[in-house]
């Protein structure tokens, strides 16, 4: 049954292919095949076309709806991150006052931008890197502040600071000298100076000597790195320390951002002259330091333009109507400005005649000088100049500074006590023990800056007295007169230690204050070679005449 089925489905499939290819020719299956493929083309065309009009339609009715299109997958994720970050929050303290700490803070702001901002910003505007940089060097300044506290600075101040600044004087001075000796003077006068500087600096430092950093470029870069590693290893945590890549950043920027240019302006005679006007704006300089100053200079150009300036003001002067009420205020200012000049005058001509230079050429001339007391000396702002710097030439300016800081401790107790007794009368004690207090403070300063075992340098008395003081500070109330036993010990020592007020009297410097104190001309005095007898027939009020020069 089966096969009866099969073979009549393929007689008559087989007769109608035959059929079909009779009546449309052997072609007719390609001609249907390509009838197809033309539907099915021509569909796929209308059904694209139609797309794209409604895609299109679509399109302009987006364009001009209020929803945001849709971003990208990575900036999307960008600025996902940036929703999800929060403010960083930095402590801007740093030394715990605020009129420090805001110009620091400043400080740290311009150095970011003229140093870091400039370029990280065109390779990345995340803001945590300049975050951390800036934290990190508020974690220094806070750590540089904290040792800083630490530190006694009052012994470094009026002791070695002011004992360094005074040897570089004695140098710079020494090294004009030679200079002024030299016969050769084909070299340029600037290279002179700055050799015989530092040959000078050799002869008195022994050991140091700084004409590498301070004359080449690349070696005071050198040294500023090396200082700012330095500084570095002490500010910074450990784990920043160790960062290579951090340390020689903070390096480079400190060192050649910071240091170099602090060191070059503060170098600069401009900035300099600025800052002094600007320190002395608010203080006069009264008559007696003006007159010390015209008798202390070496440099008769400026005495030339003290001169000068002395003549503008006469010519003004003398212009002025005499008639009226201020003659005698004029003739008084006149009489003052004559005598401004004349002191100009004798400083000239002394010092072109090279009496100031050969001062033991000029002794010779008058024979036996007249001798001044030492206590006279250690009062009168001109002689205590010439015998400080002889002082600090032989290395015992600490004997004469802990004199003169004594002195003035004495007063300031009287004065303190004083006031004291007069707040006890009206009942007041809590200022009374303050004031006790400041008073122990201060005195315990004394001690340690000039007679401890940690001063340097140390004054040196006998040990017996310096225990026994040491011993009243801790136990006793301070008074005015409690260093006295240690202070005569002292003065002892400078007026009969012979490298000290006796061998002053037989030094240049002594003839050359003679000289500035007009005593050369006539001896006043002739006392005892160790400075106790006798007085002066004129004291040092009627030798210097006081003069007020109109501002």
């Amino acid at each position: 049954m089966l096969a009866e089925a099969s073979l009549s489905i393929g007689g008559w499939g087989g007769l109608g292919v035959v059929l079909f290819l009779i009546t449309f020719g052997p072609f007719a299956i390609f001609y249907l095949a390509f009838y197809i493929l033309c539907f099915i083309g021509g569909g796929f065309a209308v059904t694209l076309l139609y797309g794209k009009i409604n895609s299109e339609k679509h399109l302009e009715r987006s364009e001009h709806s209020y929803l945001p299109p849709m971003q990208t997958g990575i900036q999307k994720t960008l600025d996902e991150f940036k929703l999800d970050l929060k403010p960083i929050k930095i402590d801007r303290r740093l030394t715990g006052s605020s009129f420090i700490d805001e110009p620091l803070q400043q400080v740290i702001q311009y150095a970011l931008r003229d140093y870091i901002q400039y370029w990280y910003y065109t390779l990345s505007e995340d803001e945590s890197f300049l975050l951390e940089i800036r934290q990190t060097l508020q974690n220094a300044l806070v750590q540089f502040s904290t040792r800083s506290k630490e530190v006694d600075w009052q012994p470094y101040f009026t002791t070695r600071l002011v004992d360094d600044f005074a040897t570089h004087l004695r140098v710079f001075r020494k090294a004009q000298d030679r200079l002024g000796d030299r016969e050769d003077k084909q070299r340029d006068m600037t290279d002179e100076l700055v050799d015989s500087f530092f040959e000078a600096e050799v002869e008195l430092e022994r050991k140091i000597c700084r004409d590498v950093v301070c004359t080449s470029r690349k070696d005071e870069e050198g040294f500023l790195r090396d200082l700012c590693e330095v500084l570095l290893y002490l500010l910074l945590p450990p784990g920043d320390f160790h960062n290579k890549n951090m340390r020689y950043f903070l390096r480079e920027v400190l060192a050649r951002g910071v240091l170099l240019p602090l060191i070059n302006q503060l170098s600069d005679p401009d900035y300099i002259n600025q800052f002094v006007i600007w320190m002395i704006r608010d203080s006069s300089c009264n008559y007696e330091a003006f007159m010390n100053i015209l008798r202390l200079t070496d440099r008769p150009p400026e005495l030339e333009a003290v001169k000068d300036k002395v003549l503008e003001e006469l010519q003004y002067l003398r212009s002025l109507d005499t008639a009226g009420d201020d003659i005698n205020v004029i003739k008084n200012q006149i009489n003052s400005l004559l005598f401004v000049r004349k002191i100009c005058e004798t400083r000239i001509q002394r010092l072109q005649s090279g009496k100031e230079v050969d001062a033991l050429k000029l002794a010779a001339n008058f024979g036996k000088l007249c001798i001044i007391p030492l206590d006279h000396i250690l009062v009168h702002n001109i002689a205590l100049q010439f015998f400080m710097d002889y002082m600090q030439a032989v290395g015992a300016q600490a004997e004469l500074f802990f004199w003169l800081t004594v002195e003035g401790y004495r007063v300031t107790a009287q004065q303190q006590l004083e006031v004291m007794h007069a707040w006890q009368r009206d009942g007041k004690k809590q200022t009374s023990s303050t004031t006790k207090g400041l008073l122990k403070a201060a005195a315990q300063g004394v001690f340690e800056q000039y007679l401890s075992e940690k001063a340097s340098p140390r004054v040196q008395v006998d040990e017996a007295f310096v225990i026994k003081l040491g011993e009243k500070l801790l136990k006793e109330d301070p008074t005015a007169e409690i260093f006295d036993e240690v202070q005569r010990k002292v003065y002892d020592m400078m007026l009969r230690d012979e490298r000290y007020y006796p061998s002053f009297k037989q030094s240049p410097l002594y003839v050359r204050m003679l000289a500035e104190l007009d005593m050369l001309k006539e001896p006043s005095y002739r006392g005892s070679d160790d400075g106790d007898g006798g007085v002066l027939r004129n004291d040092f009020t009627n030798i210097i005449m006081l003069c007020i020069v109109k501002s």
